[in-house]
């Protein structure tokens, strides 16, 4: 028994350790030696620039149409060129009557409030441009996004482009957006390398965009709609290449309360994703892509949150039956971890700035999320509504 245990904790120890930092130094690697052996060539903007559409999902949003508005107007590209789509079904304030004072913008509305990926799904239907780029409507965009965007596009094997996510920097930073602008930081860092290595595992609906014709329907209770649809394109033999020079930028969560549901259900959506890309586990038909995608993703949002958890205790009998200098080791760190989490937890409520704190708080907090999204996904089966797509 206590050699099962054992074994059961360093196999703990390692998925842990793979899942937040062996992944991330093994790609860099991986990434330097491909480097050196295929120097990437740097792509060019075509002369004649393409139509796009620029289109933006909302439920409610009246208090960030104009500043919305005011950043389109900022987006070098041609006017002519740029279409600016609104899909706001189910708005029941003055969301559609403000947009009506803008010419340029075609507004879809319906009613009925299906959720936002049975939205996209319907607006896409009007769209006519051989690229399609989606954001959120409490996201500003970088002035050069569109021709940054663009310029990936002239890879003919790339089939979507996930830009970056960025959190606004206040003086008044909290632990909730300190803690998750690292965590962005991290990841756009993992999402380069992946991208560089072979394709990024997936966009973030801030700002992501495909080829038109590549877009497919998603179920209507879908949680994650850019995960699942950029992957799709992925499936079908294309790259999702991943471009930090297109960014959208987005304020930190104010509270954790807020910041919580937020996690809560992009947890979900993790593993309503697992579930509905079972066929991308399949690392003999999808190679390279299912590595990193296992890697990046699966382990994140399934097996590693509850691994963590257990080492603990697994940690505190091994210690009692051994005694074991290692285990001590092991187990002190532990407890300082879980103390500092502990303490960041205290300051995020009495909102105290102490930077150190942020990052065990947060990376606490985000593996309890994943382990609600269980009872989450279990509450919610069947239901689509927008509250439940909508990301912050």
């Amino acid at each position: 028994m206590t050699q099962f245990l054992q074994y059961l904790f360093w196999i703990s120890i390692i998925i842990v350790f793979y899942t937040y930092i062996g992944y991330g130094i093994l790609l860099y690697l991986l990434v330097k030696i491909k480097e050196k052996l295929h120097p990437e060539q740097p792509l060019t903007l075509p002369e004649a620039l393409p139509d796009v559409t620029l289109l933006i999902a909302a439920y409610n949003e009246e208090k960030i149409i104009k500043s919305k508005m005011d950043n389109c107007a900022t987006l070098d590209y041609p006017k002519d060129k740029l279409h600016v789509i609104w899909v706001t079904d189910g708005s029941t304030d003055s969301t559609n009557m403000l947009l009506a004072t803008y010419p340029n913008v075609t507004v879809l509305f319906s009613p009925e409030r299906r959720g936002k990926t049975a939205a996209l799904n319907w607006a896409m239907s009007f769209i006519k441009t051989s690229y399609t780029i989606f954001t959120d409507a409490n996201t500003m965009l970088n002035t050069e996004s569109i021709k940054e965007i663009m310029t990936c596009f002239t890879n003919p094997q790339t089939g979507c482009v996930a830009g970056e996510k960025r959190i606004e920097n206040k003086d008044k930073d909290n632990a909730v957006s300190g803690g998750e602008g690292f965590y962005w930081r991290y990841e756009s860092k993992l999402k380069a390398w992946d991208s560089k290595l072979y394709s990024a595992v997936g966009a973030a609906g801030e700002l992501f965009a495909i080829r038109t014709e590549l877009f497919t329907s998603m179920p209507e209770d879908t949680l994650l709609d850019d995960f699942i649809l950029s992957l799709r394109i992925a499936m079908q033999g294309y790259k999702i290449a991943y471009c930090d020079k297109a960014y959208a930028i987005e304020s930190g969560s104010m509270d954790m309360h807020e910041e919580q549901k937020r996690k809560v259900r992009i947890a979900a959506g993790g593993l309503q994703s697992i579930a509905r890309l079972k066929e991308l586990l399949n690392l003999f038909k999808y190679g390279t892509l299912s590595f990193q995608y296992i890697s990046h993703r699966v382990l994140r949002w399934s097996v590693t949150p509850a691994l963590l958890f257990l080492l603990f205790p697994l940690n505190l009998i091994l210690v009692i039956v051994q005694g074991a200098s290692l285990y001590k080791i092991i187990l002190i760190l532990q407890i300082i971890f879980y103390v500092l989490a502990w303490l960041g937890a205290i300051m995020a409520q009495k909102q105290i700035k102490i930077k150190i704190l942020f990052i065990p708080y947060y990376f606490m907090f985000m593996n309890l999320n994943v382990l609600k999204a269980l009872f989450y996904l279990k509450k919610h089966k069947g239901k689509g509504t927008w509250e439940k797509a909508k990301r912050g």
